[in-house]
């Protein structure tokens, strides 16, 4: 019998052979995915009639009926690109967050100072965009950039110091406290949720215990509670006349929380590891940590990328969560501008909602597309 004749193969070969030219394209893509039953066919119908409904007064009060320039409320109010709108009221105030959106970017930062968060910014994606390209050299000499320098020179930039006019973190706010935030918890929950995971699983009883204690208690209480925590009870149990700084309290707060998520996250794919992967590192005499480093923890960290993307966008929305405790990141600085008189409307509230839910949307969405870009750049498993 030749190879071509043997059962299994042939179905191997009419396995990997395409579809037929009436099963490809768009057309079939939607006969198969949006009408295949008449229950397909009636949810379509009905979903394209409320799209038809909805965008065109959704674009109509975004954008054509939209206030792009004034300088106070009334513009918002009554009048809409030079005409009066027959009831009274215009489309989204757009003006609102131009004459705000410096204030929503920095916050109460001075003006004058304003470059030094600016200079932050630039190097920031200066070193980041590297980073994040697989094929850019230097990986090593990127990160120590990234993580070990740039903080400590952010720091200097953001808050003054040795020659700069000092900038208190109470002045800080906006975007650029919802980076900072999101940054710092990112950036330290990964080391510290694969120790603690590591720890979780180690044969060490005590070192086991802590790490289950401390994951177990973070992971039982919402983030707002271990906010409150730091900022409020915190300074009661500190001897008279010690003060932690606000922001410090807050990125302690968010680094430990997500610390302790991230741990369970790296667990999942330390499990999902197969046992032989253990058994070949050790017939090779791999020391524990080379052979965490080498074998396991790179295969781990593959397996459960959606989750750690999942684990820091959660941690970059829930920066918004420091308004309790005094700060006003992006929403909160855009939610505190609401009380401004000049632009009091109808309108004004909806619009700043809009345009902070339209930046969070982009930086997520943003880590979400990057997290599927290296999945199919690692997913080299099945490829021959």
């Amino acid at each position: 019998m030749s190879v071509a004749d043997k059962p299994f193969v042939r179905t191997s070969i009419l396995a990997a052979e395409p579809p037929p030219p009436g099963e490809r394209g768009t057309v079939a893509w939607i006969r198969r995915n949006l009408l295949a039953t008449p229950k397909d066919v009636i949810l379509t119908i009905l979903a394209l009639a409320l799209i038809a409904w909805a965008v065109p007064h959704l674009v109509n009060w975004l954008f054509i009926q939209a206030v792009w320039s004034g300088p106070d409320r009334t513009f918002c109010a009554t009048t809409i690109q030079g005409g009066v709108q027959p009831d009274g009221w215009s489309g989204a105030c757009w003006a609102f967050v131009s004459a705000k959106y410096d204030q929503f970017i920095f916050g109460r930062y001075p003006l004058d100072e304003r470059w030094r968060p600016a200079i932050v910014g630039i190097l920031f994606i200066v070193l980041l965009v590297p980073m994040l390209i697989p094929s850019a050299p230097r990986k090593g000499l990127n990160a120590i950039l990234l993580f070990a320098v740039l903080p400590v020179l952010a720091f200097w930039l953001l808050h003054g110091g040795f020659g700069l006019e000092v900038v208190d973190t109470p002045l800080w706010g906006g975007l650029m406290v919802t980076l900072v935030l999101s940054f710092v918890g990112i950036a330290v929950s990964l080391p510290c949720g694969i120790l603690l995971a590591l720890g979780r699983r180690s044969k060490m009883p005590v070192i086991r215990m802590l790490c289950v204690t401390f994951i177990e208690v973070i992971r039982g209480v919402p983030l707002i509670t271990v906010l409150f925590m730091a900022s409020v009870m915190l300074p009661l149990f500190l001897p008279t006349g010690w003060n932690v700084d606000k922001l410090l309290r807050a990125l302690i707060g968010v680094s430990i929380f997500t610390s302790a998520y991230m741990a369970e996250v790296i667990r999942g794919g330390l499990q999902a590891i197969p046992k032989g992967q253990f058994e070949g590192a050790d017939s090779l005499g791999l020391g524990y940590w080379q052979k965490t480093r080498l074998i396991i923890m790179p295969q781990a960290i593959k397996l459960v990328i959606p989750s750690i993307v999942n684990t820091f966008i959660g941690t970059f929305k829930d920066t918004s969560l420091v308004t309790i405790i005094g700060m006003f990141d992006l929403l909160g600085i855009v939610k505190l501008n609401f009380s401004d008189a000049n632009w009091a409307s109808a309108v004004t509230p909806i619009t700043g909602l809009i345009f902070a839910g339209f930046i969070f949307w982009l930086f997520c969405f943003g880590m979400s597309r990057y997290s599927g870009f290296m999945e199919r750049h690692l997913d080299t498993g099945h490829k021959r």
